[in-house]
């Protein structure tokens, strides 16, 4: 048998230019030409090793294995993360910082609380639009800005909260790509940054206020493993990063309708939902069907071997999300949306490691994403709501660009509310 090397030609040369052409299809074209599911390559000319599958989300959630720290390069942190962020810590640091977060969605409360702002939210605003026009990847992100505002405790007008909503997109639509699309993000993080860390500053100068218990008070008051308080900015960069994963829910909303649009027979199934069981496997399916994130990133922790190939120490080693939710070893007929994958009794066969839209491992031990949980509850309340929603959808290009990181319906997804 050949080599997967000689299948994989050229594995070492570099791919930065063809991921930022191909996009999400780069990764799982090149797995698509390996025969032992790992693709050997360069990203900005950094050794770098693919892989994918249950067992690679094990390898890569090892600590041992992979580490973040300096994994995530400038432009990534100064748009996406933000400098200092628990994206970049690893060990008990990052357990420590991590806490606060895990802390604030306990016992599913938090969480219980924040799809509640959710749902009222869209309500008055589908209500305040009634007979309009609207694009619904900007209304989403708008009305999951007042939300996460209102469950946060943050002090902003709902003008405020538009603003932030149009800054967190910014943020999240230009970190993967070069020119003014990334220069809008990196001037949309600085302005929030300089926002939110004074309202931390504010909390602290009031300390015999009373207490909410919100999560805008959970972060400035959060001690690091050192003991300190975060600092104003890294505090704001925390804070950001529990509003700003909210807020691009909406590009999953815009996904549950572009769906009921495509297969409109879920539209009844979730109106006769009451106990939102199927809502929420809607929201998994969307969440596995649809391009998010392409893959996650780090760097090896030590000379590894995986599948006997060598992997230097300071290598890349990336983790293929969007191919991983696409697999026919996992899934299937993969390209085939069908939200009982997630309402049989079985499940799917190991939900931890087989699902990876927001990565994968242990949210409380690891870097998965602690919110996978708001994105859940959130998405399968919108979706809920878009199914009882009475719209039309004028003529419009509804096709999804592979090549475009983070993508969406080219026109954003037209509704006319009747």
């Amino acid at each position: 048998m050949p080599s997967s090397k000689k299948a994989d030609a050229a594995p070492w040369n570099d791919s930065t230019l063809a991921l930022l052409v191909h996009g999400y299809a780069w990764l799982p074209n090149r797995m698509r030409r390996s025969l032992d599911g790992t693709v050997r390559t360069r990203l900005m000319g950094r050794p770098a090793i693919a892989v994918r599958g249950p067992d690679a989300v094990a390898f890569f959630y090892d600590e041992k294995h992979v580490v973040r720290t300096a994994a995530l390069p400038d432009p990534v942190l100064d748009t996406l993360f933000g400098q200092g962020a628990v994206h970049t810590l690893d060990g008990d640091a990052h357990r420590v910082r991590k806490a606060m977060f895990i802390a604030l969605l306990k016992d599913g409360a938090g969480v219980a609380a924040l799809g509640e702002c959710v749902s009222r939210r869209w309500r008055e605003a589908m209500t305040d639009r009634q007979q309009d026009d609207a694009v619904l990847f900007d209304a989403a992100a708008e009305i999951l800005a007042l939300a996460v505002r209102d469950w946060a405790g943050l002090p902003l007008s709902d003008e405020q909260a538009a603003d932030l909503a149009r800054d967190c997109t910014a943020m999240v639509d230009g970190f993967a790509t070069p020119g003014p699309r990334h220069l809008h993000a990196r001037r949309a993080r600085r302005r929030q940054e300089d926002a939110l860390a004074g309202l931390i500053t504010d909390v602290r100068a009031a300390p015999e206020a009373d207490s909410t218990g919100s999560a805008l008070e959970a972060v400035a008051w959060h001690r690091d493993l050192d003991g300190a308080l975060l600092d104003p900015r890294t505090a704001a960069v925390e804070l950001l990063n529990i509003i700003r994963p909210t807020v691009a829910i909406a590009w999953f909303a815009t996904f549950a309708a572009h769906a009921l649009h495509r297969w409109p027979e879920h539209r009844d199934l979730l109106r006769a939902d009451t106990a939102g069981l199927y809502a929420e496997a809607f929201a998994h399916e969307v969440r596995r069907f649809y391009p998010f994130a392409p893959f996650v990133a780090g760097l090896a922790a030590q000379d590894l071997t995986w599948r006997g190939e060598h992997v230097p120490k300071d290598a890349l080693v990336l983790l293929d999300l969007y191919g991983q939710n696409h697999d026919p070893a996992l899934w299937e007929e993969p390209y085939r949306f069908d939200p009982r994958r997630f309402s049989s009794p079985e499940g799917p066969r190991d939900p931890m490691d087989d699902l990876v839209p927001q990565g994968g491992g242990d949210p409380a031990r690891g870097h998965r994403c602690p919110g996978e949980d708001i994105t859940v509850t959130a998405l399968a309340a919108i979706a809920a709501e878009l199914a009882r929603l009475d719209y039309e959808v004028p003529d419009q290009d509804l096709g999804i660009p592979l090549s475009h990181m983070p993508t969406l319906p080219r026109s954003g997804f037209r509704l006319h509310l009747r």
